[in-house]
């Protein structure tokens, strides 16, 4: 891939490190701590708030919006919505994690409403994609379920249809991560397996999409972000780190400071980055 100078993944890391851009993240119970140590580590800045009497206050502050429904009740699912809403009317970046969406009627109902104010980026793994087309999936609870060739490319294609239907970005993640517009498909390369032993590792990366994407829109010359390219400059990043933290890693305890200190590290003028996405056209 030969992205543009200013939308390449180091090019985005060095200026989301210039700009700290502050992230409103409403995440789940578990993911509250990865998450916001993650966005300071890769130099963001978090913001953790979900309740509803601020949520306008915060969205005014924030540069990017990251909404996590691993968590659920009826004020959460109020105050998603408010925040959601804020966003697209203020034509902020936004990032939707469907966590689990299979897995209740609950996440679905709350899934349909955040679709209404047109999410920048879906971040999924295989089953929340296929679940979110409405295809038949066989996902356990809240993991990326059947890994299988099959049924990957199953999901690649419904990844495409999900872009095309919502009009945004839709970032599949799993062992090759894929990210597409609906016209365009970039596949990442990299991390490391003990990065599924984690918890809250894709939740987290939901946010340093967010990120990503606000560095974006503070480079651009017309105001609008390239979310394919940011999005996957984030993955591009994330792996890198996941790799790098994996080789030295004995097992999950031991992985996660050094994925902390891989992506506090991480070498923006590496020419890796770049050459773990491959683009291609989508027919």
């Amino acid at each position: 891939m030969t992205p543009s100078s200013s939308l390449s993944p180091g090019s985005l890391l060095n200026q989301l490190r210039q700009t700290t851009p502050l992230v409103h993240n409403i995440t789940n119970h578990v993911a509250m701590t990865p998450t916001a140590n993650t966005l300071l580590a890769i130099g963001a800045s978090p913001l953790m708030a979900h309740a509803q009497q601020e949520i306008q206050e915060i969205s005014a502050i924030s540069a990017a919006l990251s909404i996590n429904i691993g968590t659920l009740s009826p004020s959460w699912i109020e105050a998603m919505q408010l925040a959601a809403m804020c966003a697209h009317r203020d034509g902020k970046p936004w990032v939707l994690d469907p966590v689990g969406i299979g897995a209740s009627s609950l996440r679905q109902y709350a899934c349909r409403a955040l679709l209404e104010y047109r999410p920048s980026v879906i971040r999924a793994n295989a089953s929340e994609v296929l679940a979110l087309i409405g295809e038949m999936s066989q996902g356990r609870g809240v993991d990326s379920g059947d890994d299988g060739e099959d049924a990957q490319e199953r999901a690649s294609r419904a990844a495409v249809a999900l872009a095309r239907a919502q009009n945004c970005v839709v970032a599949m993640t799993g062992r090759v991560d894929i990210v597409t517009d609906g016209k365009r498909q970039i596949t990442v390369q990299g991390g490391h397996a003990l990065m599924g032993r984690v918890t809250a590792m894709g939740c987290a990366l939901s946010s340093v999409v967010a990120a990503f994407l606000a560095a974006s829109l503070a480079t651009s010359l017309d105001g609008h972000d390239d979310a394919l390219q940011a999005t996957a400059a984030a993955l591009a990043c994330y792996a890198e780190a996941g790799e790098t933290a994996g080789q030295s890693a004995q097992g999950p305890g031991s992985f996660v400071p050094r994925f902390m200190d891989a992506l506090y590290t991480l070498d923006a003028d590496s020419t890796l980055l770049a050459s773990r996405l491959e683009l291609t056209d989508v027919t």
